[in-house]
């Protein structure tokens, strides 16, 4: 079966199924990965298997994610990449925002500088910073898409009434908020980006190995002759036209299952069954 489409932003081609690059750090998204070279094949396979949409952050080991995208896929021919600013870390359990527009002025420039680009295809505000106006730091970053250093505006961690607010300020292509089968508290944000035409990346889409252990999600799984995972990121493809899967992975072969997942045809019973889980 070939791979669903999207356009992102109306001109990005990729398929819906991309590759989220936090966990190819070390523990908690932190420093650097036991083993650079597995990391660096698990990347090769991703873009071998029709991955074309990678997903990372500045705050991703912090910035050695980006390193190694840089250092595995460069020059990023045919390849989306999408990056983030406005968390800094100052430990593995520290997530702290910077909304500020000289903040992100210079993490988009480094992010630039990391990946070796000219311009981000997909550059996203990581969370809102509760001391900094959303309005204040969108418009950064529409400065920097003047400049052409960013293609297109996304948002993440955003409120439906925060999106309609930011939408005034910046054309916003994609919203990355929490969802899963068992996490469907954004429901209304998912209806704004269908109506809107706007890519959704849910993150956490298997909620760390939590949905693998759900007896409808195994006898679903069972159905298929599939892993409960796979039927995880199945159902997130089928619920909605818009939603862009970013599953991550250190290992070859998880990262096969997910690009098979893409395969598995849910029927109205499935979903039905799944539906009841939330």
């Amino acid at each position: 079966m070939p791979q669903q489409r999207f356009a992102l932003g109306g001109d990005l081609d990729i398929g819906r199924l991309g590759f989220g690059a936090m966990r190819i750090c070390g523990k908690s998204a932190w420093g650097w990965p036991a083993d650079r070279r597995r990391v660096s094949k698990v990347l090769e396979a991703a873009r071998e298997g029709g991955v074309n949409f990678i997903d990372t952050a500045d705050a991703y080991g912090p910035e050695t994610s980006e390193y190694l995208l840089e250092e595995a896929l460069h020059p990023f021919d045919g390849l989306v990449l999408a990056t983030k600013g406005g968390l800094v870390r100052g430990g593995p359990r520290d997530w702290t925002t910077d909304g500020r527009p000289e903040h992100l002025m210079r993490a988009c420039e480094n992010s630039l500088r990391r990946l070796r680009v000219s311009c981000i295809d997909l550059y996203q505000l990581h969370a809102i910073d509760d001391d900094v106006p959303l309005e204040e730091s969108l418009g950064c970053l529409v400065e920097l898409q003047c400049q052409g250093k960013i293609r297109h505006i996304g948002v993440s961690n955003f409120s439906a009434e925060e999106l309609a607010r930011g939408q005034k300020v910046a054309t916003i292509v994609s919203v990355q908020n929490r969802y899963n089968l068992l996490d469907r508290s954004n429901e209304a944000v998912l209806r704004t980006c269908e109506a809107a035409g706007i890519g959704f990346i849910p993150w956490y889409p298997l909620a760390t190995g939590k949905l693998t252990r759900e007896s409808a999600l195994e006898n679903i799984a069972k159905k298929h002759r599939a892993k409960p995972g796979q039927i995880a990121l199945a159902w997130l493809l089928h619920r909605s036209p818009v939603i862009l899967p970013i599953p991550g992975t250190h290992s070859v072969a998880h990262l096969g299952q997910n690009i098979a997942a893409q395969k598995i045809l849910l029927d109205d019973e499935d979903m039905a069954a799944l539906a009841a889980m939330a």
